[in-house]
């Protein structure tokens, strides 16, 4: 079978080049002509070597991904459906903003964490995808956007990539960060590490080996202010708890292109959304410069959770605001598509007896007084 150059790095693409015979500045232009002009014809390549073009031709390819389904909400947020083989689907989505595009990227079919706000989780595991099949999303959805919004070459369409899509990105470490250095790679898609971001439910490890590795922006996806509630809500606690996650997040600071940690808050009524857990989240966080983002639960029926009410949200923030931490109130994006956070489900073959699992676990989550509507102090 062709090799898929979108499973290739610069370093790689150029290693693979030099085997063929060739001088490493056409494994460059081959790489600016796949992800900088998004062709996969190598008869296109027109500043290419023929004697390269014969070799490539017939033993590599550039593999897109098979596109299910296009989905496009009424706020301009649109969803992929991608096939990846054998009964899985992912999907990726692109955020349209008046001063950036950002586009939400997944890193798996399916996810083994099973968060108990996220839809990706229910649908169980599958595996693990490919590093060519993490950046044909961006590569499809950078050049598919161009040609619909008629930009000019060197105009980009998407600004942002987040790893935010199906699956836990840090559970796939090593098709991740050579992805992640095509997306930098000024030969690519030339993005900021400032404006990649790597969202993780809390591996410890690879957060230090992230550091190490190809430190991007990094989200952390927090939900609690203490262990007993994270071990009910994002079950990865109970092996990497808050203090562990934390100490790892003021280490991957010494790295990061930002001066602060994200940490995602999804507000689940009645669970997580009280006055006392606000102050209670405060001193969780002290220690680390953060950004504190409250995302509004999407509701699916296998949840059996609620949207905290808009009212204590707002109480809720104020609390942070009051003690000093920057924070934002998620705008909920494309809920009508089911591209909005936590939404995304796909198709997974689930190779992990999720739901049998789920069906038999009877766990409860702690449940709080909800403070009264409306009241902020």
């Amino acid at each position: 079978m062709p090799v898929d150059l979108l499973d290739f790095d610069l370093p790689t693409l150029v290693a693979h080049v030099e085997g063929l015979g060739e001088k490493r500045f056409r494994a460059v232009q081959l790489f600016r002509w796949i992800h900088q002009k998004g062709a996969s014809d190598f008869a296109q390549m027109s500043d290419l070597a023929k004697s390269l073009r014969d070799k490539l031709a017939g033993t590599a390819e550039v593999r897109p991904l098979p596109l299910l389904s296009e989905h496009v909400s009424a706020d301009g947020t649109v969803k992929w459906l991608f096939d990846v083989g054998a009964g899985d689907a992912v999907e990726t989505v692109f955020i349209p903003e008046t001063d950036r595009g950002t586009l939400c990227v997944s890193s798996q079919a399916g996810c083994a964490v099973g968060c108990r706000f996220c839809s990706t989780g229910h649908q169980g595991f599958s595996r693990n995808l490919r590093t060519g099949e993490i950046l044909a999303q961006l590569w499809f959805a950078e050049h598919r956007l161009r040609a619909r919004l008629g930009l000019q070459a060197g105009q980009r369409a998407i600004d942002n990539v987040v790893m935010m899509g199906m699956g836990e990105p840090l559970q796939n470490y090593a098709a991740l960060v050579p992805a992640l250095r095509v997306m930098l790679d000024d030969h690519g898609y030339g993005l900021s590490r400032r404006r990649v971001t790597v969202s993780t439910s809390g591996v410890v490890p690879m957060i230090d080996r992230l550091r190490e590795d190809c430190p991007v922006a990094l989200a952390v996806s927090l939900h609690a202010p203490d262990d007993a509630l994270r071990d009910s809500l994002v079950p990865l606690n109970r092996k990497y708890p808050i203090a562990e996650l934390l100490e790892a997040c003021r280490r991957y600071l010494d790295a990061a292109p930002r001066d602060f940690i994200t940490f995602e808050y999804c507000m689940l009524d009645g669970v997580n959304d009280t006055p006392a857990q606000a102050q209670d989240l405060v001193r969780c966080v002290a220690s680390v410069p953060c950004k504190l983002n409250l995302i509004p639960f999407n509701p699916f029926p296998a949840s059996g959770l609620r949207r905290s009410p808009k009212e204590r949200v707002t109480a809720f923030a104020r609390v942070l605001l009051d003690a000093g931490i920057v924070t934002t109130v998620r705008k909920t994006r494309g809920d009508d598509i089911d591209a909005a956070c936590g939404q995304l489900a796909g198709e997974v073959q689930d190779r992990t007896r999720v739901r049998e699992r789920l069906a038999q676990r009877h766990e409860v989550i702690p449940i709080v007084p909800a403070p009264a509507a409306g009241v902020l102090r």
